[in-house]
């Protein structure tokens, strides 16, 4: 694959010629204060009888929730993508567009995007169009997606599972500096000085999800991307190695002149890039509440995937398992934030996602979450780190009882 987009050496691409256009925060992340956002993915929801809800409903209670999020000072807000009956978002871009026209200040982004099964000019333009409706507030997050039914509905091979997304996310680096390109690859034909519209006024921010691979850590950093990782079961300590990775590639990286073809020591330092977890959740007003309202639609949500994968089914043990020691964040304002401080510090994070919904909670409940998490966990989370002169992108040792 070779992209004249911007001048680098092919063996370490760059996503862009300053990494301005395409870092989490337009600033250097080490003076800014750690964010906190929710994702969703759209679960079919159930009504207070237990009935499914249309899909058409879901969509328009995502929109809803999103705007909610935005009063309470949440700082990003994420949709995920699914082309399956228990999901109602198949494209969470329009929906983003339609939350955009909705909302003042909240990044909007996606969690994830499947580029694999997608084409990265579309997804360059559709992003930047919702950068224009939201006056600078999109974002994408990058990834291959944890479910394949994307593939044989758009006609594409699974066998070339790996060559897809690293082809396509190699050409979506290349569109970030919004210059003209010259790229060519294996899977789509050459283009040559061609501009990509519309252009964004102060470039789209992208983000690569990785679940655990060392070298999707080390590819984010090598192409300059923000990480996100995506913790969803097990406790978030063990992705330590990760994130130590990640800011050991990304100063590598940036020291050979990779982020813009230099080599180490011409002109200013590279910003270091941002480091964020997605990992799912739920807040209610106390701990037994929030145990009582999700654990039954995590259940059915789990054991539903994991009997298409051979898994066995989890158990109500199984949650509580999680919500100890796990990915799970589900509490009480102080429970969830206390577990989120300790998660931020343990791995240097610049960022926390929660993904709010996990099965068919019905929409009332889910509202009641997103505002205590705004109103109560958000604010408790910064006092946490504040007391512990925490200073994002740098870990903690934690002590943990």
């Amino acid at each position: 694959m070779n992209s004249s987009a911007s001048a680098h050496d092919p063996a370490t691409p760059t996503s862009s010629s300053s990494p301005s256009t395409h870092d989490a925060t337009h600033g250097d992340p080490s003076t800014q204060d750690v964010a906190f956002g929710l994702d969703t993915f759209g679960d079919v929801t159930v009504d207070r009888g237990g009935r499914p809800v249309h899909h058409a409903q879901v969509l328009r209670d995502v929109v809803e929730q999103a705007v909610l999020a935005d009063q309470v000072g949440v700082d990003a807000f994420g949709i995920g993508e699914h082309h399956r009956p228990d999901f109602a978002v198949s494209a969470p871009d329009v929906l983003l567009a339609g939350i955009a026209t909705r909302t003042e200040r909240i990044t909007l982004g996606s969690a994830v995007t499947v580029l694999s099964s997608d084409d990265p000019i579309r997804v360059f333009q559709r992003f930047a169009t919702i950068d224009a409706l939201s006056n600078g507030r999109a974002e994408v997050v990058l990834g291959r997606g944890s479910f394949t039914e994307s593939f044989p509905l758009f006609g594409l091979d699974l066998a070339r599972y790996e060559q897809l997304f690293s082809e396509k996310l190699d050409l979506f680096a290349a569109l970030l500096p919004e210059g003209p390109v010259t790229w060519s690859g294996e899977l789509r034909p050459p283009l040559v000085d061609q501009h990509v519209y519309p252009k964004t006024e102060h470039g789209l921010n992208a983000w690569i999800a990785v679940g655990g691979s060392p070298e999707s850590v080390v590819r984010a950093a090598r192409y300059r991307m923000p990480l996100m990782l995506a913790i969803i079961g097990g406790p978030a300590g063990r992705f330590a190695p990760f994130a130590d990775l990640y800011r050991e590639a990304n100063a590598q990286f940036a020291g050979a002149g990779s982020a813009g073809g230099g080599t180490a020591g011409e002109g200013a330092a590279a910003p270091r890039l941002p480091i964020a977890v997605h990992s799912p959740g739920f807040v209610a007003e106390t701990d037994a509440r929030a145990a009582e309202l999700s654990a039954r639609h995590w259940l059915v949500n789990r054991n539903q995937i994991g009997r298409e994968r051979g898994w066995g089914d989890a158990t109500e043990a199984d949650f509580h398992r999680e919500v100890r020691s796990g990915a799970m964040y589900v509490g009480s304002p102080e429970t969830v934030a206390q577990k989120i401080a300790t998660t931020v510090r343990t791995l240097g994070l610049d960022r926390f996602d929660l993904k709010y919904a996990s099965g068919p909670t019905p929409h009332d409940d889910l509202m009641t979450s997103i505002d205590l998490y705004g109103r109560k966990v958000i604010p408790r989370v910064r006092e946490l780190l504040a007391e512990a002169g925490y200073t994002a992108g740098v870990p903690q040792t934690v002590s943990r009882v």
